[in-house]
């Protein structure tokens, strides 16, 4: 079969020799095997993830194929269990950066939006038992930030399954951009952060949440607007109360059910 140097070529582009070596020396990890270096290693993983191959087996039997280093599947296992998880965590990141930072160079549009979201990892409660999560499930969540223009994650937060998410939300803020994030991650206390440190955000919020010194803001007629309210007030109750007085809006969905979200931008809401 004809060799496919083209991925392979690519992704040495993205990540170099010298940048995975200093990955390396930056978390201690002595890289000794000659056959399959880390490098190498990065370059069966993301050809493999994107060719769909069912394992390491797989990847063994195919992957001078595709371009990639002649290795055995056991050496691939081998080198994958003996791996600190820390190392392509941060290998990963400086890929999603290039890719993030060329992309906002060559657009240059401002107030993009970041949507944050979590989903848990559930596998049994024997292979995670430090991760408990519910009955006889652990499980880990990866809490993401994601722009719609790169179409790719920005960064990428792990916890134990049952973490709650608004710390977490709070750490994956960007004033870069408008932060996008559900009621999970609501929380009164980062609110009134973002309107001090002038993070522009969007978020649900809770229903049981106490509403009071509502103050209407005047809108221009709008013929078609699925917009029912639009204030300001404080949230939470006189024990737990904001200091600050975000923007309210209240909004109807294309089933007609209303939404209310937390909203702090210069931009107008139609």
């Amino acid at each position: 079969m004809k060799q496919n140097t083209m991925f392979p070529n690519l992704i040495q582009k993205f990540i170099t020799d010298e940048e995975v070596a200093t990955l390396t020396e930056l978390i201690g990890y002595e890289d000794t095997t000659r056959k399959l270096t880390v490098g190498k290693l990065i370059e069966y993983l993301v050809t493999a993830a994107a060719s769909e191959w069912k394992g390491y087996r797989h990847c063994g039997d195919v992957g001078t194929s595709a371009g990639l280093a002649d290795v055995d599947h056991s050496t691939i296992s081998k080198k994958m269990k003996e791996l600190d998880y820390q190392l392509m965590k941060k290998a990963f990141a400086l890929v999603v950066g290039k890719c993030n930072r060329a992309t906002r160079c060559a657009l240059k549009i401002p107030n993009r939006l970041l949507l944050v979201d979590s989903t848990t990892i559930t596998v049994g409660k024997n292979r995670l038992p430090w991760s408990h999560y519910h009955g006889e499930r652990s499980g880990i969540k990866l809490h993401v930030s994601y722009t719609p223009e790169t179409n790719m994650p920005l960064d990428v937060v792990e916890t134990t399954g049952l973490v709650h998410g608004g710390p977490v939300g709070e750490r994956l803020a960007d004033r870069r951009f408008i932060l996008v994030q559900d009621r999970a991650y609501f929380n009164i206390k980062h609110i009134d952060r973002f309107v001090s440190d002038y993070q522009d955000f969007v978020i649900r919020v809770k229903e049981s949440i106490e509403l009071s010194t509502v103050k209407s803001l005047q809108r221009l007629p709008e013929k078609v607007s699925n917009v029912t309210r639009d204030f300001t007030c404080r949230l939470g109750t006189p024990q737990s109360r904001s200091t600050k007085r975000p923007r309210m809006v209240f909004f109807t969905d294309h089933e007609g059910r209303e939404i209310r979200g937390r909203h702090q931008s210069s931009q107008p809401v139609s």
